[in-house]
Order: structure tokens, then C-alpha cells, then sequence
């Protein structure tokens, strides 16, 4: 028996914001050296950047990119890796050297070649409010003072124009470099932002935070005066020490509340009065957790083998299954129903690690979840409308990895229509990893269906150098007079156009 939906296009949730499919880069373990950045690779244009890649990035329209972490961030000190005189630096988060030949202006021609909006996170580690502020001097100012003549010195007459800007990264956690305290946090944020905004006033401001009531309550109290933003962290599959991924029922169980995060720190913005006036950007998420064991932990590794060898185990394609892409689905369509407070969020990575694209010396491979994000960003709408189901939602129970069981729906449906285009799209995503299920859509008028799906010859399908087990297909359903009914079946990702 289908499920029956119902779709009102009249009754428009929000216009979601090309930035919920944003993506984030930072100088760990071949996402710059070795990845996006390889001056006198064959496949590298004239700036040192690889062209493959640089295509994959281009044709799911990256909106915005952060960057330079990430825990790196927290040590890095921009003006060593600005200018022609550049020493290379040992990374204290991450425990290897950075040659520092890739830094602000080549981040920047990087965004222009993507024609994205780039987003800078600031050291608030071990930096100052003055450094962060020198930085937003270097990018935005005209020709005034020492650090915008700098820039014009180093061949970049015009400002870079940096419009979004971070104060931190995951200051709040004990692995990071220079860890604060929340009553630390909300004055070195308010000192911070003051002195930006006094740079720029038009650049937009965030910073670290996550659902905690004491941490955003000083960060707000002190600071929301100031902030445009606030920026929320999460990964699901948690891996840092381990390199254990979840298995695809299990990713299915943190799918429960996937949003829980979206709706707390929403909650505290209303309590404070600024649910309407700052915005939630999601700038780290992925489902599965970076793997770097030894480093964030008090007793340290000694010797690579222990601590940077293990990195490898991020590039095994294998991991990168239909559950990864099911979940990122999952997630797309929450931030989608949550469009009127998350302006913003980022996959992190998009190369490598644990990215949607992943690189080696004679090509890319584009994992499962980079289908995800061609089909979101170049099928669904902009507008996201009101969508309810007649009938009982079919559920399933499934093991979740720390213990116990969860019961989640079996579908995940999100109905969007075009500002400047007529017709409609819809997400369906069915988590299922065994069944099938089918949805009724009833038409007010006859319109031509599409159907773009994505999913793999099984739920452990991957995509990696010489093999696709992954894929997006294409199929036109025809004209439909009063209903369609489409069978989904076990765990993929659909698009239906209609119209």
C-alpha cells in the first residue's frame, strides 16, 4: 500500500539559502598539499590548482567555502603565509609541518575560480582580537593603514572583499588550542567582533558555539550585540581514535533527531530575543567523524607511524557507502525545513578525508555523497513548501552503534518549488536497507515526471578508483494526469520533478 502525500505549493515554509550546501577545506592531510593545491601537477592549472577538481567543485556550484580550519586554525598565524617571504610552520593541532605557501590570497583566488563566497575562520586560540581584525583589514579595506597596502603590495590592488567571517573553532572543547572557558569565550568574542566591525562593518560575523545553554548564554549575553551568526558542530559516526564506521542500519539510527542541534540552539536564540536576527550556520558536519588517533588525546603519539601514518584510513573509498549518502540526504532535508533560521552549512570536507571528492595523482573519484549534493543543488527548488502524509509513516528499529535500539521512519520527504521557474521537486529518501515503499502524489493539473535516483547495487555500495557501484539514473515517468505512484526502493535517494 502507498503512503499517501500531499503537497501545497501555496504554503511556502522558506526560501532556503544556496549556502546550506556550502563545503568547508582545511590544511589536514591532503585536502590543500597533496590535494586541491599541487603546483607542477599535470593536471594543475597555472595557479597550482587542480583543474578535475576544480570542475567536480564547479558543478555543484559551491556557495560558500570556509576555511583555513578547523583545529588548525587555533595556531595559525595568517600574516606567515601572506607575501613572497614565507617560513614554513609546524602545525601544533595537527603535528606536521605546513610550508605555508598556501594562504589568504591564494584561499581567495581559489573561491574566485569556484565563484564562491569565501569564509574565513579566525584564530581565536592562540591569536588575538587585534590579529583577527588585522585580517579583516588585509581582505576588505580600500587602501588605510598598514595591512590593506600589504595586500596591494603583494599584487591584490582591489580588496579581497571577505564578506562571512568566524571567531573560532570549537574553543569550547578541550582538544582545541587555546580552549576557553564560556565566560572566557563571550568577552574575547565581544572584544573580537568590536574591533572587526570597526574594520568592516558590512562583514558578517560568527562564532563557535554549540547546544549548551552556559556556553551560548555568555557568547549571546556578551557578544549577540555583535554577531550575525552562530556556528554549530557535529559529526555522528565518531572515529577519532577507531577507525570503526558504523554500519549502514546504524548510520540509519542517527538519523533520529538528526536536527536536535538546530532546534536547541534555536530555542536559546528565542529565549534571548534573537531568533530572527542571528542566524545559524552549520559549519562542520559530516556523518562520519575525522580519523586522527594520538593527537587530541592528553598522552600524545610518538612517532608518525602512531599518529599521522593512521590518516590514511580516511581515503578508503569503501567506507564511503550508501549510508553515507542516505544521511547526508537526511541531513540536507532537515536544514532545508529548518531554512528560516540555518542560512548556512558546511560539509566538511568537500576533498578528501572524510570529503564528497576524493583525489589521487591521476584523477578524482566522486564518492556517494557528492551525488547527494549534485542532485540537491542542481534539481531541487529554492522554496521549501508544506508537505504531510496520509496515513501511518512506515517505521523500522535498528541498532544504534552505542547501544540499544532506535525507531526511525522509514522515509524522509522534502517538497520544493522554484522562484523563478514553475513546477515542483521533491526529495524521497528511503532509509529502509530491505524494502521498498511506495508514495501517491495526487495532481491538481497533468504534469511530466522525472525521476533522478541515486543508489548503488547494494547498501554497502561504494565508488573508488576503477569501480562505480554508485550512481545517478535518469528516467522519464511521462505525463501524468491525476496521481503518480513511484516505488522507492531500499536505501536510495530519489529527486521527482514534476512539471
Amino acid at each position: 500500500m502507498s503512503l499517501n502525500v500531499h503537497i501545497n505549493p501555496d504554503r511556502v515554509i522558506g526560501q532556503r539559502s544556496p549556502m546550506l550546501y556550502g563545503h568547508f577545506i582545511e590544511h589536514f592531510h591532503r585536502q590543500i598539499y597533496g590535494g586541491i593545491y599541487q603546483p607542477g601537477h599535470p593536471l594543475s592549472d597555472e595557479d597550482g590548482f587542480r583543474t578535475d577538481i576544480i570542475e567536480a567543485m564547479r558543478h555543484i556550484k559551491v556557495p560558500i567555502m570556509r576555511w583555513p580550519g578547523g583545529c588548525f586554525v587555533s595556531s595559525y598565524h595568517w600574516k606567515d603565509a601572506v607575501g613572497p617571504e614565507r617560513q614554513p610552520l609546524f602545525d601544533k593541532a595537527w603535528r606536521v609541518e605546513d610550508p605555508n605557501t598556501f594562504g589568504t590570497d591564494e584561499y581567495v583566488r581559489l573561491c574566485r575560480k569556484l565563484g564562491c563566497e569565501p569564509y574565513i575562520c579566525t584564530n581565536a586560540g592562540t591569536g588575538t582580537a587585534e590579529e583577527m581584525s588585522d585580517w579583516l583589514e588585509y581582505c576588505n579595506l580600500e587602501n588605510e593603514g598598514r595591512w590593506a597596502k600589504w595586500r596591494i603590495a603583494n599584487g591584490y590592488e582591489h580588496p579581497h572583499g571577505v564578506k562571512y567571517w568566524s571567531i573560532g573553532n570549537e574553543n569550547y572543547g578541550h582538544w582545541e588550542i587555546g580552549a576557553k572557558s564560556a565566560a572566557e569565550w563571550g568577552l574575547l568574542v565581544r572584544e573580537a567582533a568590536k574591533m572587526m566591525k570597526h574594520v568592516d562593518p558590512t562583514a558578517e560575523l560568527s562564532a563557535a558555539a554549540l547546544a549548551d545553554p552556559a556556553w551560548n548564554m555568555n557568547l549571546l549575553q556578551h557578544a549577540g550585540q555583535y554577531l550575525d551568526w552562530i556556528s554549530i558542530h557535529e559529526y555522528w559516526d565518531m572515529m577519532p581514535e577507531v577507525q570503526n564506521p558504523a554500519t549502514y542500519e546504524q548510520c540509519m539510527a542517527f538519523t533520529d533527531r538528526i536536527d536536535h542541534s538546530v532546534r536547541e540552539v534555536r530555542g536559546m536564540l528565542a529565549a534571548l530575543r534573537l531568533e530572527g536576527r542571528i542566524k545559524i550556520a552549520f559549519d562542520e558536519w559530516n556523518l562520519r567523524s575525522w580519523h586522527h588517533p594520538n593527537v587530541h588525546t592528553i598522552k600524545q603519539g610518538v612517532g608518525k607511524d602512531s599518529y599521522v601514518t593512521p590518516r590514511d584510513k580516511n581515503d578508503d573509498n569503501s567506507v564511503y557507502t550508501m549510508a553515507d549518502a542516505v544521511f547526508t540526504a537526511c541531513f540536507l532535508n532537515a536544514m532545508n525545513r529548518h531554512c528560516d533560521i540555518v542560512g548556512m552549512a558546511n560539509f566538511a570536507p568537500i576533498l578528501n578525508t572524510r570529503g564528497c571528492i576524493y583525489s589521487h595523482d591521476g584523477g578524482i573519484v566522486l564518492r556517494s555523497t557528492y551525488h547527494v549534493f549534485d542532485l540537491y543543488v542542481n534539481q531541487l527548488g529554492d522554496q521549501v513548501i508544506d508537505l504531510w502524509q496520509q496515513g501511518v509513516m512506515p517505521a523500522m528499529t535498528v541498532p544504534h552503534k552505542w547501544g540499544g535500539e532506535r525507531t526511525v521512519d522509514c522515509l524522509d520527504l522534502l517538497a520544493t518549488t522554484f522562484s523563478d521557474n514553475p513546477g515542483m521537486a521533491i526529495a524521497a529518501v528511503n532509509k529502509d536497507a530491505e524494502h521498498a515503499h511506495a508514495i501517491a502524489i495526487p495532481l491538481d493539473n497533468p504534469a511530466r515526471i522525472t525521476l533522478l535516483t541515486l543508489n548503488g547495487d547494494s547498501k554497502d555500495a561504494y565508488n573508488t578508483v576503477g569501480y562505480e557501484g554508485v550512481q545517478v539514473t535518469e528516467r522519464a515517468i511521462g505525463l501524468c494526469s491525476s496521481a503518480i505512484e513511484i516505488e522507492l526502493p531500499a536505501h536510495l535517494v530519489n529527486v521527482i520533478r514534476i512539471g
